[in-house]
């Protein structure tokens, strides 16, 4: 089993920019790929980005050119460097991890807002 926690969350202006973090605990041998995803209020939960053990690292249209995930393997963290922030962007993020026998776990989210 593994566990994720977010962190890094806040309140920005349009143009600003966030880090997000998403540490890893449990059985993080057993993963394969981590992924961002956010959910706005009132709509359905969205895929941001994704990154594998391979190193293959994909983005959705709307965050290509200003969100950037990476991955500290020391530190069993994920990141989403978040830059040229919008309005459009507020939704809480949350981190997804998939592991190799095809279970998912979800971490708890955290507040991203964008004031324009």
């Amino acid at each position: 089993q593994v566990q994720l926690v977010e962190s890094g969350g806040g309140l920005v202006q349009a143009g600003g920019s966030l880090r997000l973090s998403c540490v890893a605990s449990g059985s993080i041998n057993a993963i394969n790929y981590m992924y961002w995803y956010r959910q706005a209020s009132g709509k359905q939960r969205e895929w941001v980005a994704t990154i594998g053990n391979n190193d293959i690292i994909n983005y959705a249209a709307s965050v290509i050119g200003r969100f950037t995930i990476s991955r500290d393997n020391a530190k069993n963290t994920m990141y989403l460097q978040m830059d040229s922030l919008k309005p459009e962007d507020t939704a809480i993020y949350y981190c997804r991890a998939l592991m190799d026998a095809g279970q998912t776990e979800w971490g708890q989210g955290t507040q991203v807002t964008v004031s324009s």
